[in-house]
């Protein structure tokens, strides 16, 4: 079925954003509850000094990460990313990306079903957030990639737009980040209500995650092995927590407790900035000039 049939931007829902949508209609006003200050969790992330971080803090951090991700899957599938009614921004700020082509029909409906997904959690956490919410930052779908790929020792530039064996390099770089990322957030958040939506979320792209491993894995040794070389740069930029991909080592988990792994959102900066270490970073990579809200320098 065609996206564009669909009205992928307008109306319908997946069968997994169903359930995101629903809680998000019902529960709007009560989502953030405690994200005041008086319900403040910890401190750091903020721009330029200590900066007290509470539950909408860690919500907006997972909306930057959710804008990155929708642009991504929606310019795959449609060749446009986000309108300006799920950005907050008049015109968009990303750059980058294109339908991908020579897909088959299952191909398609995977990717427009993810695409899907993405667009729902936006929304979701918009919704949820409020007048809270920020707006989508500047991202860049190409020169990340190239700079990426330099990094991995596969050539001074790659296209995830090109095909689909190369969408789904694409989408192994943020799926893993993502379901980490949310997995590390979730002990900050005070308010139960805000870790079940976290969770929610948390479930459908390690769904997505799963999906894109294990294609990968389908694909044979190429594919395997220039996925495990941008995984090695990952693990550089964002303190290891992977698992190596292989015909038998497909679920990304702890050898010892078959757990999933997490990240900080400090980690999360690092990767999705391209640098390794230091404090005092503000942007670079997917987010030339850094994530917006009170998560977006590097603390270590």
């Amino acid at each position: 079925m065609d996206i564009s049939t669909r009205r992928l931007a307008e109306k319908r829902l997946s069968r997994r954003g169903f359930c995101l949508a629903a809680a998000a209609t019902a529960a709007t006003t009560t989502l953030v509850a405690g994200c005041g200050n008086d319900g403040s969790t910890t401190t750091g992330g903020g721009g330029g000094g200590s900066t007290t971080l509470n539950d909408g803090d860690y919500l907006n951090y997972a909306l930057n990460l959710e804008y990155l991700e929708a642009e991504f899957y929606l310019r795959a599938a449609t060749g446009s990313g986000l309108s300006s009614s799920d950005t907050g921004n008049s015109t968009s700020k990303t750059t980058g990306g294109s339908q991908v082509p020579g897909l088959n029909s299952l191909q398609t409906q995977y990717i427009n079903e993810i695409a899907q997904n993405e667009l729902d959690h936006v929304r979701f956490l918009r919704s949820a957030l409020a007048g809270s919410a920020v707006a989508a930052p500047t991202i860049d779908l190409t020169n990340s990639f190239n700079a990426l790929a330099n990094a991995a020792g596969l050539g001074s530039s790659f296209n995830p737009f090109s095909s689909y064996s190369n969408f789904l390099i694409g989408a192994f770089i943020f799926e893993d980040v993502g379901v980490t990322a949310y997995h590390g957030a979730a002990k900050l958040l005070t308010s139960k209500t805000n870790l079940t939506a976290a969770a929610e979320i948390h479930a459908v792209e390690a769904y997505h995650a799963a999906a894109i491993r294990s294609q990968i894995v389908a694909a044979g040794s190429t594919a395997i092995s220039t996925a495990n070389a941008v995984e090695n740069v990952r693990s550089m930029l964002g303190g290891g927590n992977e698992t190596t991909l292989s015909a038998t080592g497909i679920v990304a988990a702890d050898s010892t407790n078959s757990i999933g792994f997490e990240r900080t959102p400090d980690q999360v900066l690092h990767i999705v900035y391209g640098t390794g270490g230091g404090a005092g970073v503000k942007g670079g990579a997917f987010f030339p000039s850094g994530l917006n809200g009170n998560i977006s320098v590097t603390q270590a």
